[in-house]
């Protein structure tokens, strides 16, 4: 059996507990479903919506790590990062964001946080990400793009762009 070892991954699997804050309670059922299936030995062991709430969670529960929307009410993930930050939290923080722009991964390593996921690439890339952290590394990507945004991707339509499809269906 072949075991493959990448630099700055966690490689032996052990119970990790993660702080997940999004505003949108589909997201969050979400990534939990996706971690009972890839990783059951992570535990969620805080929840909420919103940058406070982030900080507070993640001060009361020590988590290994966190993860946070950017767009949240109140306080955004950026702001509650930097707020984590000057207060002396630990905790790794990985961004989870629907904004993909050129500037992200500067703003995002700017704040503190040590990655950042776009939810379109969660299925492939959040667990890869998680993983990265954890093991002491950065993520600002995923296993099939690089940094630059989709515009600047050949290979991927320009946000807000359709891609066009083919359609068969079975008569």
């Amino acid at each position: 059996m072949l075991k493959i070892e990448i630099s700055g991954m966690a490689t032996k699997k052990k119970k990790v507990r993660i702080v997940l804050v999004d505003d949108h309670e589909v997201l969050r059922e979400g990534v939990r479903a996706l971690f009972a299936k890839l990783r059951p030995e992570w535990e969620i062991c805080g929840e909420g919506t919103d940058g406070d709430q982030a900080i507070a969670l993640a001060r009361g529960l020590e988590p290994d790590i966190v993860i946070l929307d950017i767009t949240m009410p109140r306080v955004s993930g950026l702001e509650a990062c930097t707020r984590m930050r000057k207060t002396g939290l630990k905790a790794p923080v990985l961004i989870f964001t629907t904004h993909e722009s050129e500037s992200l991964p500067g703003e995002v390593r700017k704040v503190g946080a040590q990655g950042c996921v776009l939810k379109t690439q969660a299925a492939r890339s959040l667990v890869l990400a998680i993983d990265t952290i954890l093991g002491g590394g950065t993520f600002f990507g995923g296993p099939d793009q690089d940094e630059a945004p989709a515009e600047k991707r050949p290979d991927r339509p320009k946000p807000g762009m359709l891609r066009k499809r083919r359609i068969s269906y079975a008569t």
